[in-house]
């Protein structure tokens, strides 16, 4: 295997990993992002394919030159989160909030200069095609690419991500063989009562009472209804009632997540889910409307393909440890939907004693860059050498 040259040089991924900092941009509206990703690899002799993905989507595409062979793809996810940066870094976020807080704009930083560097010595057989994938976070960028025929348009054999790993040292990575993020389910619960005065709650139906009280009640579902071999979690995360201190209120809101690796145990927990809500809403007089969306599946390896990219980790200049017990995450990731259609691996790489992801106080560690743009090139000329 061909040991990947230094190119582009740590100080240009700098560059322009702190350019897409400055500029976060969430959800299909990533359009500079888009465009300074166009800019970069045009000026490189890559002419890339755009508009998948709601619009703000680029693929760059890198024939070998050593003739035919299978064709690969390599994601990074290109979006920014609605969060107000609180690091006071001479690149911090400029538009308010709005922030990096995941590590995109590291992401993009490393499979731009892999894609460069590829172009730059396509010394493999076959295809490489650079995936650039906006609205990772919750809206299902990875979903809407697929769908808009990503894979017809250019056929792969298999899809490879990575995402940056707080916690895990630099020059660490991990990689699983199964399971890596759970899916992602939301629900949104609205139960509407009677209000009354808070003097005299006997006039009307406490519609908080009755919300606390499935509150605890579900999260039976998790500790006497899931196996304890198989990982679950139910999070409220927001409950919205009442704006008087004298006055119980007519609705509350609640609203959160489902997470497991399982698809058998989903739909177990949502029926299950569905039933305490029935039985509540009957117990105390309520009406109940319940939203569930199914919005990320789990996110799961291919054992063979993740041992090959173990395989390329362990072989990588700069890797110093390569994990491959690790527990999975509950986090989700919607590269899943690309990891359904396609075989493929999805590894973290360690950035490092950092803030936690979606935190306002994170930042891309900057010394990772080179890593992955090591290890793309690695991987792309390990799996495609003649």
């Amino acid at each position: 295997m061909t040991t990947p040259s230094v190119f582009p040089e740590p100080q240009t991924l700098i560059a322009w990993r702190r350019d897409f900092h400055r500029h976060p941009e969430i959800a299909f509206e990533e359009q500079r992002t888009s465009e300074r990703i166009v800019a970069v690899l045009r000026e490189h002799g890559i002419e890339p394919v755009t508009g998948l993905g709601g619009g703000t989507g680029v693929i760059a595409t890198i024939e070998g030159n050593r003739g035919p062979g299978p064709s690969i793809g390599l994601r990074a996810d290109i979006d920014a989160l609605p969060i107000d940066e609180l690091n006071e870094v001479e690149y911090r976020s400029t538009i308010p909030g709005r922030m990096h807080a995941c590590g995109h704009d590291g992401h993009t930083t490393m499979l731009l200069g892999a894609a460069c560097a590829l172009a730059r010595e396509p010394d493999f057989a076959g295809t490489v095609h650079c995936i650039f994938q906006p609205a990772e976070e919750s809206e299902g960028g990875g979903r809407v690419m697929v769908e808009e025929g990503l894979f017809e348009r250019l056929p792969m054999d298999a899809i490879y991500g990575l995402h940056n790993w707080p916690g895990l040292a630099v020059g660490e990575a991990a990689v699983h063989d199964g399971p890596v993020m759970a899916a992602f389910d939301v629900f949104t619960l609205r139960l509407t009562g009677r209000g009354s005065h808070a003097a005299m709650p006997h006039l009307g139906t406490d519609v908080i009472l009755a919300a606390c009280q499935l509150a605890n009640q579900l999260q039976g579902l998790i500790s006497r209804e899931t196996p304890p071999h198989q990982s679950a979690v139910l999070s409220i995360t927001q409950f919205h009632a009442g704006d008087a201190y004298n006055v119980i209120p007519e609705t509350v809101e609640l609203r959160g997540t489902v997470r497991c690796f399982d698809a058998e145990l989903k739909t177990k927990l949502e029926q299950r889910f569905r039933d305490a809500i029935s039985a509540s809403a009957t117990f105390h007089g309520l009406k109940a409307e319940f939203d569930y969306q199914a919005r990320y599946p789990a996110t799961i390896n291919d054992a063979d393909h993740a041992a090959r990219c173990a395989e390329v980790l362990e072989r990588l200049p700069g890797i110093t440890r390569v994990h491959r017990d690790l527990a999975p995450s509950m986090g989700s990731e919607d590269f899943a939907f690309m990891l359904n259609e396609r075989p493929g691996a999805y590894i973290w790489l360690g950035n490092g004693d950092s803030a936690a992801l979606h935190n306002p106080a994170y930042d891309f560690n900057d010394a990772i860059a080179p890593l992955g743009v090591a290890y793309w090139q690695a991987l792309a000329r390990q799996l495609l050498s003649p």
